[in-house]
């Protein structure tokens, strides 16, 4: 628990939450203090420093948002075809944190990445927005009967889309454009068809992609242009176009300036 004259009154329109994490505790000869409980777990240590453990709830920091896990698993239980979900977080390779639902469908549902994504979406800020799909048919649990979470299944290493969904890069730019994906995303494999955004990528991670597009083509590729353009496929044929704009424009000015020289 922390307190002082920084912490905050509560939380915004959350009675229930705010009557949780806020206490008022007597302090002797100190009246009543404020406090908040951070749901950190920490110990001291014979020198007196204390020790960070880890949490006792299910919050997360998301790209620099406190994230409550327990929320979007509220939100995705709603959706009809889901009958039970865990979101947990997990780091990919490059160090960057994303959140990972794993679902368990109702009997002779087939939700699909997509329409999950969109359900949340409407809903919640972007950073809340799961970035991969894990679907099970059933949990691990502990011996005492609860979700085991330390023991559920990461996300397949080449990405979200199934090995019967994936097509290879059909062109040079496709292929180079791939090989740019993969290193931000975390995965081995790009599929012409992947959705940058649906396998992982976020606002932050699209403005590294963008730099290193325009470093690697030469051209002036725009943040609205992936956003427009998601896939590997439709981004590269914006690509394609931006490249036939630029050599086209070269023999003009070359023109132009044949003919500065003459004069």
């Amino acid at each position: 628990m922390i307190g002082g004259a920084g912490v905050a009154r509560g939380y915004l329109g959350r009675a229930e939450l705010t009557a949780e994490r806020f206490i008022h505790q007597p302090i002797p000869g100190n009246g009543t203090k404020r406090l908040y409980r951070t749901g950190d777990l920490a110990r001291y240590l014979p020198d007196g420093n204390i020790e960070l453990l880890g949490r006792m709830d299910h919050q997360a920091k998301i790209r620099g948002h406190r994230v409550e896990l327990g929320e979007i698993e509220a939100l995705l239980n709603e959706h009809p075809t889901l009958r039970e979900s865990v979101v947990i977080v997990k780091e990919t390779t490059n160090g960057d944190k994303r959140l990972v639902a794993c679902v368990v469908p109702c009997e002779g549902q087939k939700p699909t990445p997509h329409q999950l994504r969109q359900h949340t979406q409407e809903r919640v800020p972007d950073y809340m927005v799961p970035a991969q799909f894990v679907f099970m048919t059933e949990f691990p649990q502990t011996p005492n009967k609860k979700i085991d979470r330390k023991a559920l299944p990461a996300p397949d290493a080449d990405g979200v889309a199934r090995e019967s969904d994936f097509e290879a890069p059909a062109t040079g730019v496709e292929a180079a454009l791939a090989g740019l994906w993969s290193e931000p995303l975390g995965v081995q494999r790009v599929g012409r068809r992947d959705n940058f955004f649906e396998s992982g990528g976020h606002s932050l991670l699209a403005m590294q992609l963008v730099s290193r597009v325009r470093d690697r083509f030469g051209v002036d590729l725009l943040l609205k242009n992936l956003f427009e353009r998601p896939t590997v496929a439709a981004l590269a044929e914006a690509i394609d176009a931006l490249s036939w704009s630029v050599s086209a424009k070269a023999p003009v000015q070359a023109a132009e300036d044949r003919e500065e020289v003459v004069l």
